[in-house]
């Protein structure tokens, strides 16, 4: 696979790769769009069916970390093989539900099968690029995100506007189009034999959603079971023959500083896809097709400008895109809290500055964590890199929908002047100072380091 691709055939892998991530990011975006509607439809409060969102990014999280510790006993066009046709079920199952348990169970199938893709789009960049290129391999993908997010409310918004929102389930079926190539072109070996501790992560995603479950609902009852079960899942690890999480990868330092400013920078980043058309459903009143195109110029400027990103990391170095990234994000957000309430042109100018630092934070930090971690662990140290990014954006969901649900006693920004949109205004500002001191934090512990 090195080999592979230095060769005309590495470029288009690397493209159909960020096409397959283009449409798992359709799929999981689109539904932030209809969560108003799904709502109406069921009669259920936006914490209720803000679990759409929720419970595909947890299985998504644990899936994707479950495929990056296969792929490395296991031929990655096996893997992809399998997630597709399973993300393609569930999406069947979805398009014909006509309950709310079996909506959430077509989602859950989706992220199943749609984990793998995220899972590969972290393990061939770090895996077979140099360190001194993947920030360009990392920026195909990054477009490749930025596309799915560019066309995702669009498409969400046709689709709605001519057919039922249950119709937005059918974008996964394209993906089975990429597995001819993938079959072909995928001829890489297992780099180590074995297996997957399946019930190391299974005590995981439960541990995972009692947590969320006791974020969410401020239960201390659920609170106790993730304790429990976390330390069950901590014990399991340390004796289990092929643990789901190699106790080693936690004691090296630098991956597990990466990790979690990954996990913190993710779940602030959610607020954008998550709280934006919330914002603009529930605040300016648009129709689903108006917030759709809203949300459009923010992702077509990360998918234009996304490899710009990755070449400046390989230029310039990851520390300078990602000194980039939080300056973008602490306007962006600045510019958010503001305009809440105001024009959603003014909303759709503020996302550009927002999306566009996120990209060049998720290039920055892949380029870090992945230089962190030897060769034969690439595909269990992403693969987890990933889950956790994901499990943060679920508990980003649940928290947000949360305080959005009990809304604000002040507005915090004297800027802004519309008091029904001060929750979003307050969550926005609050952000923004969380990206300042993260900067500033990186600033201080670079100086002491030099």
């Amino acid at each position: 696979m090195e080999e592979a691709v230095r060769q005309p055939a590495g470029a288009a892998l690397l493209r159909v790769l960020a096409f397959t991530t283009s449409i798992s990011v359709m799929s999981a975006t689109m539904f932030n769009i209809a969560l108003p509607v799904i709502a109406n439809d069921f009669g259920l409060s936006l914490t209720q069916v803000s679990w759409v969102a929720s419970a595909f990014l947890l299985v998504y999280a644990v899936g994707t970390a479950a495929y990056g510790r296969l792929a490395d006993s296991c031929s990655l066009k096996h893997l992809i093989a399998f997630g597709l046709v399973v993300f393609a079920l569930g999406s069947l199952i979805g398009l014909i539900a006509q309950h709310y348990w079996a909506i959430l169970l077509g989602r859950v199938l989706q992220a199943a099968g749609a984990a793998v893709i995220p899972a590969i789009s972290e393990i061939i960049p770090a895996r077979y690029y140099p360190p001194e290129s993947r920030g360009r391999a990392f920026g195909i993908v990054m477009t490749g995100l930025a596309i799915g997010s560019a066309f995702g409310p669009a498409a969400a918004a046709l689709v709605m506007s001519v057919l039922d929102w249950q119709w937005l389930f059918c974008m996964p079926l394209f993906t089975l189009l990429t597995l001819p190539f993938y079959c072909k072109h995928l001829n890489d070996k297992p780099t180590k034999s074995g297996g997957i501790d399946w019930a190391g992560g299974g005590l995981f995603a439960a541990a995972t959603a009692l947590l969320l479950l006791a974020v969410t609902n401020a239960s201390w009852g659920y609170a106790g079971g993730f304790v429990v079960l976390f330390a069950l899942f901590l014990r399991r690890i340390r004796t289990a023959r092929e643990p789901f999480i190699d106790p080693g990868l936690l004691r090296n330092k630098p991956y597990v500083s990466g990790l979690a400013l990954m996990f913190v920078t993710t779940g602030i980043g959610f607020a954008l896809v998550f709280l934006s058309p919330q914002l603009l459903a529930n605040v300016n009143r648009l129709d689903p097709g108006l917030i759709g195109f809203a949300l459009v110029p923010a992702a077509v400027a990360t998918a234009l400008l996304g490899r710009l990103g990755g070449a400046l990391a390989d230029r310039k170095g990851h520390a300078v895109l990602y000194n980039l990234a939080s300056a973008l994000l602490t306007i962006g957000f600045v510019m958010l809290s503001t305009f809440a309430g105001m024009s959603p042109v003014l909303i759709a100018v503020a996302l550009i500055f927002s999306n566009l630092g996120q990209s060049f934070l998720f290039i920055a930090l892949s380029i870090a964590v992945s230089r962190t971690l030897p060769q034969e662990q690439t595909g269990v140290g992403m693969g987890l890199l990933s889950m956790l990014s994901f499990i943060a954006s679920s508990f980003a969901a649940g928290v947000y929908a949360g305080i959005v649900d009990r809304g604000a006693g002040a507005a915090w920004n004297p800027a802004n002047a519309h008091p029904e949109a001060a929750v979003y205004s307050n969550i926005y500002l609050a952000l923004a100072v969380l990206h300042l001191l993260l900067m500033l934090g990186r600033h201080v512990k670079a100086a002491r380091s030099s």
